[in-house]
């Protein structure tokens, strides 16, 4: 349960520029929103996996030390993740309430503001960006699968059943995300960031408290 939180957690950043991808291309078929998915579900898969395995290098010389610190480095870095989509998220939200503020509201006529009606074609340099972006924080996660593999309970799943667990959620919620935001508009995609950071900090509290009482 704490890697499908995780998991859903860490595909938040994906299903709010998914959204966003539904938002810009209304018209999008099946497949590319599919290919959305893949891609961010792809990447969001490998940066764990990089991580794991280059923590794993590292902790076979201190493999002591990390025993010991393994519950405060995974509150670290949760914390630190969570922390950071959650300034994110409430920046996002702050821009996109100014922008509809200040725009769209004044001009909710056939003359709207080009940055909402404009659609953004989704070529695949653009998605590639963009899945790179939302998954580059996952690298730092694999630490926290490593930790969890150094301790007592050991990693559930394996390494490759967790980050494939993250891949595949990251999928099939990013697909789901395109259709959100064709459907429901911009209501979810400023709130899905700030989702995402609370999960994250509420999970390394969980494994610090574990680990003190």
């Amino acid at each position: 349960w704490d890697l499908l939180l995780m998991a859903v957690a860490l595909s938040m950043d994906a299903c709010a520029l998914a959204m966003t991808d539904g938002m810009t291309n209304a018209k999008m078929p099946f497949k590319k929103a599919l290919l959305v998915g893949l891609f961010f579900g792809f990447f969001q898969f490998l940066m764990p996996v990089i991580g794991y395995f280059i923590t794993g290098v590292i902790a076979d010389a201190f493999l002591d030390t990390f025993e010991s610190i393994s519950a405060w480095v995974s509150f670290g870095l949760l914390a630190f993740l969570g922390g950071k989509m959650l300034v994110d998220g409430i920046k996002e939200w702050r821009e996109a309430k100014t922008h509809k503020d200040a725009f769209c509201e004044v001009n909710a006529g056939a003359e709207a503001c080009a940055a909402c009606q404009k659609p953004e074609a989704l070529t695949l340099g653009k998605l590639f960006l963009q899945a790179i972006a939302t998954s580059i924080d996952a690298l730092a996660v694999g630490v926290t699968l490593q930790m969890a593999a150094l301790s007592e309970s050991g990693l559930a799943l394996g390494v490759w059943g967790a980050t494939g667990l993250i891949g595949v959620t990251t999928l099939l919620l990013s697909v789901g995300a395109v259709y959100i935001g064709k459907f429901a508009g911009n209501k979810l995609a400023d709130k899905a960031t700030l989702l995402g950071g609370v999960v994250l900090v509420g999970i390394g509290v969980k494994i610090l408290l574990e680990a003190i009482l």
